[in-house]
């Protein structure tokens, strides 16, 4: 048995803040609180940089061919926005509950500096995604943010403190390297990492792996093989894959029609980008929006 609090705690602190499955935004904009009360099949996703807690519940992430667990008593450290397939086990009996909170550069670099030299060069390349078990000092410092979460002047007053607090503890932990990687801008990784923010801020434009590798400072093959390592996928299908989960996303929030969102994504055919929706979500786009009207209307 762990000698620190059972992760209980966590679901008594959630579970009163929950408004409906999904995400629920706090008043703190990097807090995002998660549920779900029905099992979701394997499904591509793709997570902005962050640390997600699982109070109740399971997850299984399929990266490349690896596979990622987490559920009560482990987080996921997400430190680039990587495309991967997500698997969900949750009921309305026993719900997927939990918590993410987006890593902060600025929050990043001003912890990882005040903590001073580390010397990761023995250790292994970067992980940009893995579970990692909860510690007592990272359990303490999630229940503090939730509690502060209950009263909207400790929100105001101690709410970034804590969040601090919560990205201190991961520095401390397993995959402590993989985000000071994302600060001390050094090496393949840092390169990387600068190759996909420029994606992700013009993923709708004419892009070419040239360029992207000129930007990266590297020959092609060395960019290839470089982003490949890191992603678990080449730039091109990085993009693609970027661009149709971005339509997922237009196609659930916004009133846009098929053609506008092919269009706002980057694709110049509605015909290919419907191919390619129905390829990586296994139905079409206009199939898919009703599926998901339907689910939130049940």
């Amino acid at each position: 048995m762990p000698a620190f609090p059972s992760t209980d705690v966590l679901i008594e602190l959630i579970a009163p803040l929950i408004e409906h499955d999904g995400y629920t935004r706090t008043s703190l904009p990097s807090v995002t609180l998660m549920a779900l009360r029905r099992p979701i099949p394997r499904t591509p996703l793709m997570y902005e940089p962050s640390l997600n807690i699982v109070a109740q519940g399971y997850k299984i992430g399929y990266l490349g061919n690896r596979e990622i667990h987490y559920g009560p008593g482990q987080y996921l450290v997400q430190t680039l926005p990587l495309p991967f397939e997500c698997e969900t086990q949750a009921s309305p009996e026993s719900p997927l509950l939990g918590v993410s909170i987006r890593l902060d550069p600025a929050l990043l670099g001003e912890l990882v500096a005040a903590m001073g030299e580390h010397d990761d060069q023995d250790e292994e390349p970067p992980v940009p995604m893995a579970s990692v078990s909860m510690t007592p000092g990272m359990l303490g410092a999630v229940v503090r943010l939730l509690q502060t979460l209950h009263d909207p002047a400790e929100t105001a007053a101690m709410g970034p403190l804590r969040e601090r607090d919560v990205v201190f503890e991961a520095l401390k932990g397993q995959q402590g390297a993989a985000l000071r990687a994302l600060v001390n801008h050094q090496g393949h990784y840092s390169q990387i990492v600068q190759v996909l923010s420029r994606l992700h801020a013009c993923y709708a434009e004419e892009v070419s792996v040239e360029a992207l590798a000129s930007q990266a400072n590297m020959s092609l093959s060395t960019f290839h093989q470089h982003f490949k390592q890191i992603t678990q996928t080449s730039p091109l299908q990085y993009l693609k894959r970027l661009r149709l989960i971005k339509a997922q996303q237009l196609l659930v929030q916004e009133a846009y029609n098929v053609n506008q969102i092919a269009e706002a994504v980057g694709y110049r055919s509605v015909s290919q980008f419907s191919r390619d929706y129905k390829r990586c979500f296994g139905t079409s786009p206009l199939r898919h929006r009703k599926e998901e009207r339907a689910l939130q209307v049940s």
